[in-house]
């Protein structure tokens, strides 16, 4: 057969990205088009984002592909991370330069909140995990800061869905994302609007909820000329970058919940696939959440800071002289004692710290272990403390789904770490399979793939990634030490 391309916008909280998916009707080869910074920027006192850039290199990177594959294009849909926001009036005139969701305006809001609304109720309207960047608690901030530029809304639409307005114009929001607003009702599956007027929230910007698959129109005549692509479709894929990873998980017992997924990179992103949201106080005390997923699933999840520890640890290395890359510093971790100081990665201190190795230290100090002084050091507390947090998730999604965790699939880019794989395959006593490194892009693709007609079912997609990606294994050592190390971890960790 001819082969048809699709395309992937993938933005990260490092990086965005602009891939085709070369679809030969059996297997996905995957090509990188155009990669490009992303990062927040510092705006008088205050994190945002530049939106305006990220779309000129979208569109810099979609011409690319046009001059490359042309009438084998057959589609685009964009994906990033949750929670952040754009806001449009009327008139479709952008409303502010859209905030990162560490500003520090949200300190304090979830308190707040619950003065008007229980936290017991957002939780059950919501079965969302409490955490204060969530789209919520940015509202909020923003209803008591400049509430004339909320009361000028329109519309509010989450980072994809902005970029797919950019592209053709469509003002949805798509499921996935969506629930990781706090502002969607997990049971019935819309926006939560009488929780949101009890809170004093505009409900009137929250526009109709979509499901990954949906196309969404073809491109806007400018864009389509300006980048050469011609009228193409979009169509909105998982638009949560996770679940995009999740739908591409290399797992054959679709349906089951005797696999765990560890979306891996910034932010670590661990649990199961379920047929529905959990609302169990046992969830809510867990702070544990309940993400959408393709074809109507749920994503039953813990957030856990993930290789942030390690990105800002290495920034401070760099800022002080010692330019090191990723690997050389896993080299160094590897070197270092073993289990010798253990931190909490979900401890609010290393959300948004102005020194990650300092803030580290005042940790291990605090609780009068040994303070980690060398690179290596600093790195090897980190991925053991992500290693047994990640034990600690696994219990508490076994727990949840009523059924012992086989194996842990680790997808992304931090699955490219062989350390950490080790080290979490050591902790947990479980196999890790880690790979495939691009698991967004594949997820993102292969749903673009599905909606043109050219496989049907989520079990074909993930069938697709296991013949056009290969997968490592990593078997458990003697778990002893990291025994001994859980009981330490769980006296330190505060379970959030």
């Amino acid at each position: 057969m001819t082969k048809k391309v699709y395309l992937a916008i993938d933005l990260g909280a490092e990086s965005g990205r602009v891939m085709a998916g070369i679809w030969d009707g059996n297997t996905l080869g995957l090509e990188e088009i155009h990669r490009f910074a992303n990062g927040p920027v510092q705006l008088a006192d205050s994190m945002r984002w530049d939106v305006l850039r990220l779309w000129a290199e979208i569109q810099h990177g979609l011409g690319l592909a046009a001059r490359k594959y042309g009438n084998s294009i057959v589609s685009v849909g964009a994906d990033t991370w949750g929670v952040d926001y754009v806001l449009l009036d009327r008139k479709g005139e952008l409303l502010g330069q859209p905030y990162h969701y560490r500003d520090a305006r949200t300190n304090g809001w979830m308190e707040k909140a619950f003065r008007k609304v229980p936290r017991s109720e957002i939780f059950a309207q919501t079965g969302l995990q409490f955490m204060q960047l969530n789209t919520l608690y940015q509202l909020l901030a923003l209803n008591n800061r400049s509430p004339n530029l909320l009361a000028q809304a329109d519309c509010l639409l989450l980072m994809p869905d902005f970029l797919h307005w950019c592209l053709c114009g469509s003002k949805v929001v798509e499921f996935t994302n969506g629930t990781t607003t706090q502002c969607m009702n997990a049971t019935r599956r819309n926006w939560a609007a009488p929780m949101l007027r009890k809170l004093g929230l505009p409900t009137g910007i929250f526009p109709k909820i979509v499901p990954p698959g949906t196309t969404l129109g073809q491109l806007r005549d400018s864009v389509a000329t300006q980048t050469g692509l011609g009228k193409i479709n979009v169509v909105a894929p998982p638009t949560h970058d996770t679940a995009s990873a999740v739908a591409a998980v290399p797992t054959a017992h679709t349906g089951k919940t005797n696999w765990a997924y560890l979306s891996s990179g910034t932010w670590s992103l661990m649990g199961i696939e379920v047929s529905k949201a959990v609302l169990s106080k046992r969830t809510s005390e867990l702070n544990i959440t309940n993400e959408g997923g393709i074809d109507g699933t749920y994503r039953l999840l813990k957030n856990i800071m993930g290789l942030w520890l390690v990105q800002q640890c290495r920034k401070s290395f760099e800022a002080a002289g010692r330019k090191i890359d990723y690997g050389a510093l896993a080299r160094l971790a590897q070197k270092a004692p073993a289990l010798r100081s253990i931190v909490s990665p979900n401890d609010p201190r290393f959300l948004s710290p102005v020194d990650m190795p300092t803030e580290i230290q005042n940790f291990c100090r605090e609780t009068n272990q040994p303070v980690p002084e060398s690179d290596g050091a600093l790195a090897r507390t980190a991925y053991e403390s992500l290693a047994l947090k990640y034990r600690q998730v696994l219990g508490w999604l076994e727990e949840l789904g009523g059924s012992r965790i086989d194996v842990i699939h680790i997808v992304g880019g931090g699955s490219q770490n062989r350390l950490l794989n080790q080290f979490t395959a050591d902790a947990c006593q479980r196999p890790v399979m880690a790979g495939p490194v691009e698991a967004t892009a594949l997820g993102n693709l292969l749903v673009q793939v599905r909606s043109s007609g050219e496989i049907s079912t989520l079990a074909q997609m993930r069938e697709v990634v296991r013949a056009s990606t290969q997968v490592e294994t990593f078997e458990p050592k003697s778990g002893k030490a990291w025994d001994a190390a859980y009981e330490r971890f769980c006296s330190l960790s505060q379970g959030s």
